[in-house]
């Protein structure tokens, strides 16, 4: 029987805002250049900078369960728990943080994450609360 695999944290940052999408083109001799803007590369770089302390020692192989909540800081008249309806989407905020796991070895490739929770929210207490867990 395969031991279940499971890393649990929490990141005590300032969420970025900037995503994935946001990568831009320019043409050199005619063809498409994809580049990241300076905005995309440093939330890149603070994402790799906090997640590098958490890589398990051994790599996922299976399919995994990522969980992912993203605790903004409370704006307005929102309160703490609140459900954050406005932009970044999930599904914008969750690409740049699994391209950044990949790379930095927590899995073999993020094709692997077969069941995927994401949820953004309002917090006295911003930062990402990651849960990874093997379903082998």
């Amino acid at each position: 029987m395969t031991k279940i695999m499971r890393t649990e944290f929490f990141l005590p940052i300032q969420p970025p805002t900037v995503t994935h999408q946001q990568k831009q083109v320019s043409a050199k001799n005619g063809k498409p250049v994809f580049f990241e803007p300076s905005e995309l590369t440093a939330a890149r770089a603070k994402l790799q900078a906090h997640l590098a302390k958490h890589v398990p020692e051994k790599k996922y192989a299976g399919a995994i369960r990522v969980v992912a909540k993203w605790l903004f800081p409370i704006t307005g008249k929102h309160k703490d728990g609140e459900y954050k309806t406005t932009k970044p989407d999930c599904s914008n905020l969750i690409k740049l943080l699994e391209d950044v796991m990949t790379d930095l070895g927590y899995w073999e490739d993020d094709r692997l994450v077969a069941s995927l929770i994401i949820e953004k929210f309002y917090a006295n207490t911003p930062g990402i609360y990651i849960c990874i867990e093997s379903l082998d």
